[in-house]
């Protein structure tokens, strides 16, 4: 390529660039993300989420241990299932995951409108180099 052609592709990509920061300062500002946004900080400051989150955590852990040697049973998994479930009734978490919801089918939505000008699932394939 010569020096030109260089330069030209450097302003293109600096513009597309500046494109991507704009889309994504777009999608901050939209009202589902912001909703996201606002219900991920109450769960994150809310201590009965917080104190139930981990023992849900802890109680995963020990069942993916327990089933990668496998001593993992029913009951295990029926307990994991109940914790979850706890954790969802709280309603600062049942808040935040209905936003968190909602924020991923908009941008699948936006994933597909980019795809589409693509040919190629932008969001699926751009991360990853190779898929059988």
């Amino acid at each position: 390529m010569s020096i030109e052609t260089d330069t030209a592709a450097d302003i293109d990509g600096d513009h597309v660039e500046a494109l991507a920061t704009e889309f994504g300062e777009a999608i901050a500002e939209l009202p589902v993300y912001q909703r996201f946004k606002e219900t991920k900080d109450a769960v994150e400051n809310h201590d009965e989420a917080q104190a139930a989150i981990q023992e849900f955590e802890q109680i995963r852990e020990e069942f993916m241990l327990a089933r990668q040697t496998g001593n993992a049973s029913q009951e295990d998994l029926r307990k994991v299932q109940q914790k979850q479930e706890e954790l969802h009734d709280i309603p600062v978490m049942s808040d935040y995951l209905e936003a968190q919801n909602e924020l991923e089918l908009r941008l699948q939505e936006l994933n597909e409108i980019v795809s589409e000008e693509l040919a190629v699932d932008f969001g699926q394939k751009a991360g990853g180099c190779c898929e059988d």
